[in-house]
C-alpha cells in the first residue's frame, strides 16, 4: 500500500515532455551590482515618481511657464499697466493703438491692453475658486458614498444622478436669472460648484471604492483604526491622484463658463472688468473693428489651454498605465 502511495506521489511530480524546468545553481548566478539597493535611500513614492515624470515631460514645463505668467498678470497687474481700466472716454472711442496703449480703445474708450490685464484676475480668481468648491464637495460626497456603500451610497448617488442631469451652463444661467439683481464674483463662484461637483464625485466614488479594498486598510483596522480615521487618514488621500487631474483640468473648463455666463449678460456685473464682459461688448463692432474682439478672446484661449496642457501632463505622471518602466 504505501509503494503504490510512494510511486504515485513520484508521478505525480514527473513533469511531460517538453515541460521539464532549469534550476541554476546559486554559485552560476551571483548578484551584480545592478542588483544591489541602497538601503539608506528614501522609499519612493507615487508623488515622487510623478515628480520625476513631470519634470521631464516638455507640455508640463511649457504649461507651467504660462500658468506662472498668468497668474504674475493675475497678482501684479499694476506692473504691466499704469492705465485704469475702468476709465472710458467717448472720445478716444475705437481709436486705434498709441504709444501706452498698444491695444488701442474699445467702443465706449477704455483702453483694451489695461483691461485684458485686469480681467485676467477676475476670470482666473472665479475659475480658481469655482474649483477650489468643486474638488471639496465633489470629493467629500463621492467619498461618503464609496467609502460607506449601502443606503448611503444609493441616497448620494441618486443625488448624483439628478444634478448629472441638469446642463451646467442651463442651471447657472436660470440661477443667475432669479437672482439677477445682486450679481457677484461670490454668487457666480456658487451657482458653479452647485452644478459642477458631479464629476469629482463620481470619481470620487470610484477611487475610494478601489482604496478601501487594500492592505492598508485592513492593516489599520485591525490596529483599532476607526472607519472614519481610515476614511480621511488613509483612504482619501490614497484616493487624490484622479481627483487632482480632474480639478486641474476643470479649472479652465470654469474660467471658460465664467466668460460664457457674463457674454450671455447675467454673470459678473458690468462694473466687473472681465474677458468675458469685454468679449460681450465687442460683439457690436466685430465687422469693422474685430481686433477689439480679438485681445480678450485670446488672452482666454491661452489661459484656457495652459490648464488644459497641465491636466494633461499631471494625468500622464499620475496614471501608472501611461508610464513605461
Amino acid at each position: 500500500m504505501s509503494d503504490d502511495m510512494t510511486m504515485t506521489s513520484q508521478s505525480a511530480h514527473t513533469a511531460l515532455p517538453g515541460q521539464e524546468r532549469y534550476v541554476a545553481p546559486i554559485e552560476e548566478t551571483p548578484l551584480h551590482e545592478v542588483d544591489s539597493v541602497d538601503e539608506a535611500a528614501p522609499a519612493a513614492s507615487m508623488w515622487a515618481d510623478a515628480w520625476r515624470t513631470l519634470r521631464k515631460n516638455p507640455l508640463f514645463i511649457i504649461s507651467g511657464i504660462m500658468i506662472l505668467a498668468v497668474v504674475f498678470v493675475a497678482l501684479f497687474p499694476q506692473v504691466l499697466t499704469n492705465q485704469d481700466p475702468n476709465y472710458c472716454t467717448l472720445d478716444n472711442s475705437l481709436e486705434p493703438a498709441r504709444a501706452g496703449h498698444p491695444f488701442g480703445f474699445n467702443l465706449q474708450g477704455c483702453d483694451i491692453y489695461a483691461r485684458v490685464i485686469y480681467g485676467t484676475r477676475t476670470s482666473l480668481s472665479v475659475g480658481v475658486l469655482a474649483t477650489v468648491l468643486v474638488v471639496l464637495i465633489g470629493s467629500l460626497i463621492g467619498a461618503l458614498a464609496g467609502f460607506f456603500g449601502g443606503w448611503i451610497d444609493a441616497v448620494l448617488s441618486r443625488l448624483t444622478d439628478i444634478f448629472l442631469a441638469l446642463p451646467i451652463l442651463l442651471g447657472a444661467i436660470v440661477v443667475l436669472q432669479m437672482f439677477r439683481t445682486s450679481t457677484s464674483i461670490w454668487k457666480v463662484v456658487l451657482v458653479m460648484a452647485l452644478f459642477g461637483w458631479v464629476s469629482t464625485a463620481r470619481i470620487a466614488r470610484g477611487a475610494v471604492m478601489e482604496s478601501k479594498n487594500l492592505e492598508f486598510n485592513t492593516a489599520s483596522t485591525a490596529l483599532g483604526s476607526t472607519p472614519t480615521r481610515n476614511l480621511f487618514r488613509h483612504i482619501i488621500p490614497n484616493s487624490l491622484a484622479p481627483i487632482i487631474v480632474v480639478g486641474t483640468t476643470s479649472l479652465g473648463t470654469y474660467i471658460v463658463l465664467e466668460a460664457t455666463l457674463s457674454f450671455l449678460g447675467v454673470g459678473l456685473p458690468s462694473s466687473t472688468v472681465s474677458w468675458g464682459g469685454d468679449i460681450s461688448d465687442a460683439q457690436s463692432v466685430l465687422t469693422t473693428d474685430p481686433m477689439v474682439l480679438f485681445y480678450p478672446s485670446a488672452a482666454l484661449a491661452i489661459t484656457v489651454l495652459a490648464f488644459i496642457m497641465m491636466g494633461d501632463a499631471v494625468k500622464d505622471a499620475l496614471d501608472p498605465k501611461s508610464r513605461t518602466a
